[in-house]
Formats: structure tokens, C-alpha cells, sequence
């Protein structure tokens, strides 16, 4: 059974993961989440919403600011179905830090950025995701933040 469960909002697409699925996460940083209530990823954004929510919740769990940031920002970009928990990680690391500055990036600069990361850290141009899933990326995010406004 997947643990991925689809939300529909107006025909806008939005995953929804378990807390473990979120990429870079210990054991014990999972568990002092699940301990707040948060066991998906929809419930770390809804925690976390605002600078003050994210401070709060940072000082709950008796952890530094930036590590919530970051949980926050992967769980907002993995909303994308097509990226999930599996590209989520790597777009973090590319400079993107949330949907809405997703929708902003034109497609093939973002490809260009994620295709110089993977160079530059592990020498391998074969593991960028293809030209025609970035704009996928953009596409559905860009569909998300619309139906926002």
C-alpha cells in the first residue's frame, strides 16, 4: 500500500507523505515530530506557516531555527506530484526553497542549476532529471500558487 495520499484541491494535485518519507531526517527527529502531532508532511506546513509558528515549533522540539526551515521548505516542494519526496531534496540544494519560488524559475535555468549541482558534487550529468520533468515541475507549481491566488 503507498503511503502517499493524493489531496484534490479544485483539480490542483498536492501530496501528502508520512513524516519518515521526508528526505534527511533522523530517527529521533522524526519521532520528536511525530511527539508534536506532526506525522505528514501537511502537517509540518500547517505547523509551520509563519516565521513566529516555526520558531515555536523550534523551540518545542529544542532545535536550531534552520533545521524547521528546512523541513518545512522540503514538505512544501515535495506537495509537487511529480516531485514528491524523491526530487524534493535536490531542488532544496539547487537554491529552490518553496513552491512559489518554483513557479517563478523559467524551466530551463532550473534545469541548468540542477544539472551544475550534480557536476559539482558528484560528477555525474546522467543523474539531472530530464528537461521535459523540470518543466513539469514548473508547470504543476505554477498551477498550485494560481489557484492560491
Amino acid at each position: 500500500m503507498s503511503s502517499k495520499h493524493k489531496l484534490t484541491v479544485s483539480n490542483i494535485p498536492s501530496c501528502d507523505w508520512k513524516i519518515e518519507q521526508l528526505p534527511g531526517l533522523s530517527q529521533q527527529e522524526q519521532s520528536q515530530l511525530q511527539n508534536c502531532g506532526i506525522i505528514t508532511t501537511t502537517a509540518l506546513i500547517q505547523q509551520g506557516k509563519t516565521p513566529d509558528a516555526r520558531l515555536a515549533l523550534a523551540n518545542k522540539l529544542q532545535i536550531h531555527l534552520q533545521y524547521v526551515n528546512k523541513w518545512v521548505a522540503l514538505a512544501d516542494l515535495a506537495r509537487i506530484p511529480s516531485i514528491g519526496t524523491q526530487y524534493c531534496g535536490l531542488l532544496l540544494h539547487a537554491g529552490v526553497a518553496s513552491v512559489a519560488q518554483l513557479a517563478t524559475i523559467p524551466p530551463h535555468k532550473l534545469h541548468q542549476q540542477v544539472l551544475r549541482l550534480l557536476v559539482a558534487t558528484v560528477q555525474r550529468r546522467d543523474l539531472c532529471p530530464g528537461i521535459d520533468l523540470v518543466q513539469q515541475w514548473s508547470q504543476q507549481a505554477q498551477k498550485i500558487m494560481n489557484y492560491r491566488l
